[in-house]
């Protein structure tokens, strides 16, 4: 049997020669079963073993994803990263089981997609667009606040507003003890008490703009997610799903789609449309290069009589 190697000692402290491998979490997620949030969740919860045994942190370093399964099932194969468009209706919970039995957003999504996981959440009244991928580390890249990348809402509100009372938050605001970055928003339609404000922040803390409209004494009565980063949700029906196409991604995403293939084992040609193709074999035969056709010489003119 492999001995699992936890880490469980400062950096002062490390060893020189560092175990070889990567943290379960990280495995969990990349093999697309779950996020890493959810994966050290399911690891606290003695879920996941690793030859055999149970383990109960997230830190354990494994060198090979076969060693691991979880509820007794080994981790899908790595599979080629993929990004899907989703235009979540109001209504559904984002999350894979609910422990109040509601409906959830992976219930109502087409077969064909396999496992995917979201690229961040919209709570259960909010509508728009949602990102969705089979992969847990480019999930992970999408969802880092260092990323800076704006998501834009259209938001209706019910109350007394006006553009300075929604400059109070443009710099960031502290509500009940948390903080709250830089939020832009302005008013696109008025109609008595009623409006739609564009909203555009980059953090997207949980139910932020809800909370921040009600510190404003504005009630939020429908929230829109209009765009994530440069994917937009445009002319998509209501559970209506479009993949984005993988030329797309590398030229949206760049570093983190290509870290995020190499982690399945996949190399993005960059020079060329598409994956890089495979390797040719040590012992095939080299290819027998086609001949050049020489034009056809034009053909003389004829004598006149």
């Amino acid at each position: 049997m492999t001995e699992i190697t936890p880490l469980n000692v400062s950096p002062e402290n490390q060893p020189e020669d560092k175990p070889k491998g990567d943290r379960v979490a990280k495995l969990m997620a990349r093999a697309g079963l779950c996020s890493r949030r959810d994966a050290e969740r399911w690891i606290a919860e003695l879920r996941v073993e690793v030859d055999g045994v149970i383990i109960d942190t997230p830190a354990t370093i494994v060198d090979d994803p076969t060693r691991i399964k979880v509820d007794g099932q080994p981790l899908p194969a790595s599979v080629e990263p993929k990004l899907w468009l989703y235009h979540k209706p109001a209504g559904l919970v984002t999350t894979h089981k609910d422990e109040d039995e509601r409906p959830t957003v992976f219930e109502h999504l087409p077969e064909a997609l396999g496992r995917v996981i979201s690229v961040g959440r919209l709570d259960m009244n909010s509508e728009g667009l949602l990102l969705l991928t089979n992969d847990g580390g480019l999930a992970r890249e999408l969802e880092l606040p260092q990323n800076g990348w704006l998501r834009t809402y259209r938001v209706r509100v019910f109350g007394f507003v006006t553009q300075d009372i929604l400059d109070t938050i443009k710099k960031g605001c502290t509500v009940e003890g948390i903080h709250y970055g830089p939020v832009d928003a302005h008013i696109e339609k008025k109609t008595g008490r009623n409006a739609w404000l564009i909203i555009s922040l980059s953090e997207g803390k949980n139910r932020e703009i809800r909370q921040l409209m009600r510190h404003l004494d504005l009630h939020v009565n429908r929230l829109i997610r209009h765009s994530f980063g440069p994917f937009r949700l445009g002319d998509l029906k209501r559970e209506e799903v479009m993949e984005v196409p993988r030329q797309q991604l590398i030229k949206q995403l760049g570093g983190k789609f290509e870290r995020a293939a190499e982690d399945s084992g996949i190399i993005v040609n960059k020079s060329q449309k598409g994956w890089a193709k495979a390797k040719d074999k040590p012992n095939a035969k080299p290819k027998t290069p086609r001949k050049s056709r020489r034009p056809k010489p034009a053909p003389k003119p004829r004598k006149k009589r």
